[in-house]
């Protein structure tokens, strides 16, 4: 058959259109539609954004203070004894929302769950607040940014090359940004959204990245009485201690030896001829 008719059909029959005038029923999918950012994809981290300025909008940012929690603390302490689990849900939720607001006062917030439950309770409602917390704002600076902008620094070698390195160590590399408080926390739950980062390793490597400083912050905290009596605050660059920052360094050194290692003495497979 040949004529006007044929002309019109598309040249490739296997294309979408080509499908489409086949099988009309079939939709047609706009495979070439370009990557860009939607309100769809955008919306949670509009939402974060959103909670951090309505958080200093209430003037909120001043009841996360060491004067707050002076003030309050035989209020806190009686709250906390007549119901202690509901007490370490609601702490826990509101590290939550810290972490995943990046709002400020998360140290102030990890002094206050050693102060209120101990070190050990304390460090447990810290670390699953935290995590949960960060894994949120990943979770969303991924969907709304992270595909899209690694498409756009896809082709750049050195950013490929980077995240290709990443990548293949996350969990090390994870790890040892946690461990170190060299970063903004904020900026850590960030920067491993837009290099590909897998949740789950995320979750593990944070979880247990963060453990070290939680301890010490709820260790100031379950003695953060006796301070106060002295009318005295805490010293919140403590972690910063060498007593203090030597052995977690050596803990960040313990999670790049793997790293080192298949960097420096792995050798590369031999091949033999046939």
């Amino acid at each position: 058959m040949t004529g006007p008719l044929m002309k019109s059909l598309p040249a490739n029959p296997e294309s979408d259109y080509g499908q489409q005038m086949i099988d009309p029923d079939r939709p047609i999918e706009d495979a070439e539609a370009p990557a860009g950012f939607s309100i769809k994809k955008v919306w949670p981290l509009i939402v974060l954004v959103a909670g951090l300025g309505l958080f200093f909008a209430l003037g909120l940012d001043q009841y996360v203070t060491f004067d707050a929690l002076r003030d309050n603390r035989e209020t806190l302490l009686s709250l906390v004894a007549d119901h202690r689990v509901l007490s370490i849900l609601l702490f826990t939720l509101a590290y939550i929302a810290v972490a995943a607001f990046s709002l400020p006062g998360g140290a102030i917030m990890s002094i206050t769950g050693g102060f209120l439950f101990g070190l050990y309770f304390g460090t447990i409602a810290i670390v699953v607040g935290a995590t949960i917390g960060a894994s949120i704002l990943f979770i969303a600076a991924k969907t709304a940014f992270g595909d899209a902008l690694r498409a756009k620094i896809g082709d750049g070698k050195v950013i490929a090359k980077m995240e290709r390195g990443f990548r293949e160590n996350a969990f090390n590399y994870m790890l040892v940004l946690r461990l170190v408080p060299l970063f903004p926390f904020f900026v850590v739950n960030l920067v491993p959204a837009f290099l590909g980062v897998p949740l789950r390793t995320y979750v593990i490597a944070t979880f247990v990245g963060i453990i070290p400083g939680a301890a010490v912050f709820a260790s100031v905290g379950n003695g953060l009485g006796a301070i106060f009596d002295q009318g005295e605050t805490p010293d919140l660059g403590i972690i910063f201690q060498p007593q203090i920052l030597g052995p977690i360094l050596g803990l960040a050194l313990l999670a790049l030896i793997p790293v080192i290692y298949e960097k420096f003495f792995k050798k590369a497979p031999t091949s033999t001829g046939g």
